[in-house]
Formats: C-alpha cells, sequence, structure tokens
C-alpha cells in the first residue's frame, strides 16, 4: 500500500479570503475551487497542496497542527506576513533556532522560522 501527504487542509469560514493570505504568503496560485474548498498548488515537486475547507463553526484555541515556513529574512517574512493581515502571536528560540508563531486573519497559527545558517530545513522546532 502506497501512502503519500498530498494536502494538508485548514478549516475556515471563508476559504477565498484565506486561500488568497495563503497564496500571497508563499507564492504559489490558487489550483482549484470545488465546492467548499479552495485548493492552492503544491509549493515544489513532492510537496503537499494547501486547502482550504469552508466549516460552519469557528476557530476556538490553539491549532492541534500548524504550518512551517522556513525563511532566510525572518523579518522581512514578517513584514510581509503583517502586510497580508497575519498578526504576531509569540516567538521562541532554541539551539540558534527562531520560532516567529504569527496568526493568519481567521486565527490559524503558522511559524516563521529562521535555521542557524550551517543547519539545513530539516530541523525538529517546538513552537
Amino acid at each position: 500500500m502506497e501512502l503519500r501527504l498530498s494536502h494538508i487542509v485548514m478549516d475556515c469560514a471563508d476559504p477565498v479570503r484565506l486561500a488568497a493570505f495563503w497564496s500571497a504568503l508563499v507564492g504559489v496560485q490558487i489550483k482549484t475551487r470545488w465546492r467548499q474548498y479552495v485548493i492552492l498548488a503544491p509549493s515544489g515537486d513532492g510537496a503537499p497542496a494547501l486547502a482550504f475547507q469552508r466549516v460552519g463553526e469557528a476557530k476556538t484555541g490553539k491549532n492541534r497542527v500548524h504550518v512551517d515556513l522556513t525563511v532566510a529574512d525572518l523579518e522581512a517574512a514578517t513584514r510581509h506576513a503583517l502586510a497580508l493581515g497575519a498578526l504576531v502571536v509569540d516567538e521562541t528560540t532554541e539551539d540558534g533556532v527562531t520560532a516567529r508563531v504569527m496568526a493568519d486573519p481567521e486565527g490559524n497559527e503558522f511559524c516563521l522560522v529562521r535555521l542557524p545558517s550551517n543547519q539545513g530545513t530539516s530541523a525538529k522546532i517546538t513552537a
């Protein structure tokens, strides 16, 4: 049996608005609109696509799953996210890895992660 991670789906009130935010944030196009879903193109070969599903209930509490975005320039990435409507929630630094916790326009948390210059993108981040 072959299993492949294809999509990360975020529940939301307005999938069109939230997909537009994430599309601009990560620089990928909206690929599909289908029923209650709006789906972005994957950010690279083999990468899962972000999808946004309209649901009736509002977000309550902390996400159980969140997206980490590795960035070279944390301050520039933060300014970009803020200009699109994100908010800064928290920040943590451990072993030279900084994770700035952000919230998208519907309150879904994600992290902008700056790794030490000698480290690849596979670092374990706890934020």
